[in-house]
């Protein structure tokens, strides 16, 4: 008898622990377009990378985000993007670039519990987008991305806080 085994293997894309290293992690705020918006990004003591902040809708602001930025990450037969969190019931985004130098972002929305969960998103149901608008163009169907983020902006005035344990590709 003959045995086949898939060559699928998942790729960890970032795993959250007591000694990981997120000084390449990077908050980007509203504030970048004149908005009052403030997220942090820490590692909490239990291990956990800790989005949390203030959305602010002053001076046409909304937003705040945590980008990381990576060498490139081949999907190969990878088909999604499997996150280990803990939010705070809100919505965010979940973005990756093919390229870090791109101006657009493939977008996927999800919304969290208030509990641990694992949010599955598939790669071909992400679609590009640039500030908030969705772009005529194709979804992700790359070999690679370089960047991924996390962001909030419900288009209210809002507290958010989002532990993140671990980001897998699978």
């Amino acid at each position: 008898m003959i045995t086949l085994f898939s060559s699928l293997q998942s790729q960890t894309i970032f795993d959250f622990n007591k000694k990981s290293d997120i000084q390449n992690w990077t908050v980007v705020d509203d504030v970048v377009m004149g908005g009052e918006s403030s997220g942090t990004f820490i590692l909490s003591a239990d291990g956990f990378g800790v989005f949390k902040g203030s959305i602010s809708l002053e001076n046409n602001g909304g937003f705040s985000s945590v980008r990381h930025r990576l060498d490139k990450v081949l999907v190969k037969e990878n088909i999604k993007i499997v996150i280990k969190l803990k939010g705070d019931g809100k919505t965010y985004q979940f973005r990756i670039k093919s390229n870090a130098g791109d101006y657009y972002s493939y977008i996927a929305p999800f919304k969290t519990s208030g509990e641990w969960q694992e949010i599955e998103i598939l790669l071909k149901d992400m679609y590009p987008s640039f500030r908030g608008r969705k772009l005529d163009q194709p979804n992700f169907s790359k070999a690679y991305f370089e960047e991924i983020t996390f962001l909030i902006g419900n288009k209210k005035k809002e507290q958010f806080k989002l532990l993140i344990d671990e980001i897998t590709l699978k």
